[in-house]
């Protein structure tokens, strides 16, 4: 079942939400990019943005990153997030929302809120590249049309375009 798709579970694919940074495996940046096929750039502005907020290992001008169960689950939504085309300030107000509520009520309802909207955003796209693949048909077949009136062929104009 889908992270996105469920309540309690949402943020941690259905294990204790009271998981912390301490508990399962911790990756240093590079194992995190890598599992995700990211950049440690990427994961930097993640961080920057609010959206991950890994514990720092070792003093304070040497620390590393270390991160937990929490950010792999919050990363694992992010990449879901933008591959459905949502901005990262609306998928940090949804995670955010995760600990608010223990039912995340209100998480889901954002959730569909944004969803349906990015819904209504892809069926007007879709509509529009319907119409442009209509005209596109259209001005080809015009011009098939016009060519062979004028004794030229298909294949006589693949001809002169390689010669």
């Amino acid at each position: 079942m889908d992270r996105l798709s469920v309540g309690k579970g949402m943020m941690d694919g259905g294990e204790d939400a009271g998981d912390d940074l301490m508990s399962g495996p911790r990756l240093a940046i590079g194992e995190l990019a890598g599992e995700f096929g990211l950049t440690h750039r990427t994961i930097r502005h993640y961080e920057d943005e609010g959206l991950l907020s890994p514990e720092r290992i070792g003093s304070a001008r040497g620390s590393a990153r270390v991160y937990g169960h929490r950010d792999r689950a919050r990363l694992a939504l992010i990449c879901r997030g933008k591959r459905l085309g949502f901005s990262l300030a609306e998928i940090k107000d949804f995670l955010n929302l995760y600990d608010t509520d223990d039912a995340q009520i209100e998480q889901m309802r954002y959730m569909r809120t944004i969803a349906r909207r990015r819904i209504s955003a892809l069926e007007q796209q879709l509509a529009d590249v319907k119409q442009t693949l209509s005209e596109l048909c259209t001005i080809d077949t015009q011009i098939s049309e016009h060519l062979r009136r004028n004794g030229i062929t298909e294949t006589q104009d693949m001809e002169e375009k390689h010669s």
